[in-house]
């Protein structure tokens, strides 16, 4: 078997092994076990990572700071945002002699644990890192005036040292600020809404930042990979005229009163500008029809292949399983490969999947390995070629397998992107994509729909709304979606224990007109739950490059839709 591409979350193949048998049988004991053995990992970014500032400088050899150092360094301002001139002046120091200005600064990343049949969400990990903004050399009176702009870097306390011979001989402290960019600054209804957050910092209380739309919790904005900038992108929403925008500190919710804080500095003073801008909305609206938006298409960095295991493959490992496509949504046409098999004849593929739910985990069940046929194929000296339908089920990773009997001859990952459900009328005419009305009767029909009813983008005030999507997944990445409605989070729809098949419901309110239905992705932090997970089950607004997801290979969207509201 020869492994393929960087992918994340492990359907085990333990469960393929029998891949035709009842679910009892797919896996030894059945439960799969989440919390045994954690394994926490330090995820590192993907190096192609869009809007990523670069280091401030090259990283600086190891030094040593004394326990006191006399000759304080001189940096004016003491503070400033990003891009600002700042001037570092040195006195007292050895004369013409070879300084190096050191920056200190920091590698911030998320930490996950893939399991065999799951990723959990760990928190985040913080180291120190120094690098030199530049050398130069003292004068004959043993001073130096450095004057530089400040760096795109974190947000909050900077030392700065002087080292001579690997020895620090100065110091001094910069404390950067934070700054809001919003651009355009007014348009109608639908307008994206381009916000850009520069000094989040380093540490768990100054590391995110909420924002608010009118006094409404649209999010939560990070940059841990991102090193402090966050650009992130709503949606213009409400009544015509001046509406509020504001971003501020929060883990999660917004801290307001941290002017008083340990912290202070993780706020954006009047002086920079404010934390808090005006968006105008113009009379109209742009485009109503749905739209799915996804993360930046990057390179994951989990080496090994974490949807496969060697269980239960054939002993020789020669043959070589291929997809094509990679991925897609449920029901999409595959075609797999197989070449190098031990000879000709019927093979049986099958699907490996998870069925369970996390309500009641970890104290009874909380999921376990399944399998779905996909048919069978006849290999003529060794290799097949067949078309496969990809299960309407759950999303995220799973694993196609080649079966002789009870041994998986080869395997290949494909990853489930979520969808937005269509809905037809009886002569087969598209009404809408993802929204519907409810069907609030308790017939079979009904509730196998999620009690979805009848396609429309068009509601009367109070009336019950459907939002339908196929292909969410089960790990604690791509669980749940947050909702916002006109950029005011008000809940989260979860996809596991209907296996993918998600049917959100909520009203229309907000009085005639044009309404905003917008959904993010989310860190499940409920069951099971692990210490030290900050913003947990708050909407992830910087999900397109500060996700830890995108390490692993997972593709999370946000789904945006509309309505209109009638009298």
């Amino acid at each position: 078997m020869k492994m393929t591409r960087h992918v994340a979350h492990r359907v085990m193949v333990l469960a393929a092994v029998a891949a035709l048998l009842p679910l009892a049988a797919a896996a030894p004991g059945g439960a799969a076990d989440t919390t045994s053995t954690l394994n926490p990992t330090n995820l590192v970014a993907p190096s192609n990572l869009p809007g990523v500032p670069a280091l401030p400088g090259p990283v600086t050899p190891s030094f040593t700071v004394p326990a006191t150092i006399s000759n304080p360094l001189t940096i004016s301002p003491v503070q400033a945002t990003q891009g600002k001139p700042i001037t570092i002046s040195g006195t007292g120091l050895p004369a013409a002699t070879s300084v190096a200005i050191v920056w200190q600064t920091a590698n911030v990343t998320w930490v996950a644990s893939p399991q065999p049949d799951t990723v959990n969400y760990l928190g985040r990990a913080q180291s120190t890192l120094n690098v030199t903004l530049a050398t130069v050399t003292t004068s004959s009176s043993g001073s130096f005036t450095y004057s530089t702009k400040a760096p795109a870097d974190f947000g909050g306390q900077h030392q700065i040292y002087a080292v001579v011979n690997n020895t620090a001989v100065a110091y001094g402290a910069f404390y950067l600020l934070r700054t809001l960019t919003v651009t355009p600054t007014r348009g109608p209804i639908g307008t994206p809404i381009h916000i850009t957050y520069t000094g989040i910092g380093a540490s768990l209380y100054t590391g995110g930042a909420a924002l608010l739309y009118d006094n409404k919790f649209a999010g939560e904005l990070m940059a841990n990979w991102t090193r402090g900038t966050a650009s992130v992108t709503i949606r213009a929403t409400g009544a015509t005229g001046a509406h509020l925008i504001q971003v501020a500190d929060a883990i999660s919710y917004m801290y307001m009163n941290i002017i008083q804080s340990p912290v202070p500095y993780a706020d954006v003073y009047p002086q920079d500008g404010g934390g808090v801008t005006t968006f105008t909305v113009t009379p109209g609206h742009t485009s109503l029809t749905p739209y799915i938006t996804w993360p930046a298409n990057v390179t994951p960095t989990i080496n090994e292949v974490t949807t496969l295991n060697n269980a239960g493959l054939s002993a020789d490992g020669n043959a070589v399983a291929t997809v094509s496509p990679k991925q897609g949504a449920v029901t999409t046409k595959a075609t797999v490969s197989v070449s190098g098999l031990p000879g000709s004849g019927p093979y049986q593929l099958a699907w490996s999947s998870v069925v369970g739910s996390r309500v009641n985990c970890p104290t009874s069940s909380c999921w376990a390995y399944t399998s779905v046929p996909l048919g069978t194929a006849t290999a003529s000296n060794g290799s097949l070629s067949t078309s496969v339908t990809i299960p309407d089920g759950l999303g995220g990773w799973h694993v196609i397998l080649v079966l002789s009997g009870s041994t998986v001859e080869a395997q290949v990952p494909f990853y489930v992107m979520e969808s937005m459900v269509p809905f037809y009328s009886s002569s087969g005419k598209l009404l809408s994509m993802g929204v519907a009305t409810a069907d609030d009767s308790a017939t079979p029909t009904a509730l196998a729909n999620g009690q979805s009813g009848t396609g429309t983008y068009t509601f009367k005030q109070g009336q019950e709304i459907t939002i339908s999507l196929k292909g969410v997944g089960w790990t604690q990445f791509d669980n749940v979606l947050g909702v916002d409605y006109d950029n005011s989070y008000i809940g989260y729809g979860c996809g596991f224990n209907s296996n993918g098949y998600t049917v959100i419901h909520l009203r229309a309110t907000g009085g005639p007109g044009v309404h905003l239905i917008d959904l993010y992705p989310m860190f499940y932090t409920q069951q099971p739950s692990f210490a030290n997970t900050p913003y947990g089950m708050t909407p992830i607004l910087t999900y397109s490059n500060d996700d830890p997801a995108l390490a692993l290979g997972y593709h999370v969207p946000s789904l945006h839709f509309a309505i209109t509201i009638v009298k």
